[in-house]
C-alpha cells in the first residue's frame, strides 16, 4: 500500500485532513466520488461493523439451513425404526 507523510498532503489539503478527522471526506474528479479519506479509528470502526454484520449474517444463513435441513434417507430410516418396534412388539 503505497502511503504519504500528513505532511507532504497537510501543506496542500489541510481542511480536507482536519474533516477526516471527523467524519470521512469524499474526493471528487469530475464530479464523479474517487476516493475517500478517514481517520484510522473511523476505518478501523468501519472494518469491524462489517465483521459483525458478515458473521451475524453466517450465523442466520447456519440458522435456516438447520432449520430446513433434513438428513439423507431420514424417511428409510424412519420406517425401519418402525419395523424393528414393531418386530419388538409381536416379539
Amino acid at each position: 500500500m503505497q502511503h504519504f507523510s500528513v505532511t507532504e498532503i497537510q501543506n496542500i489539503h489541510s481542511e480536507a485532513l482536519n474533516q477526516a478527522a471527523v467524519e470521512p471526506v469524499l474526493l471528487m474528479t469530475e464530479l464523479q466520488p474517487r476516493y475517500v479519506i478517514m481517520s484510522v479509528e473511523n476505518c478501523q470502526q468501519l472494518v469491524n461493523r462489517l465483521a459483525l454484520l458478515e458473521d451475524l449474517v453466517i450465523g442466520q444463513q447456519a440458522q435456516i439451513a438447520l432449520s430446513t435441513s433434513r438428513m439423507v434417507g431420514t424417511e428409510t430410516f424412519t420406517a425401519e425404526l418402525k419395523c424393528l418396534a414393531m418386530l419388538d412388539r409381536n416379539g
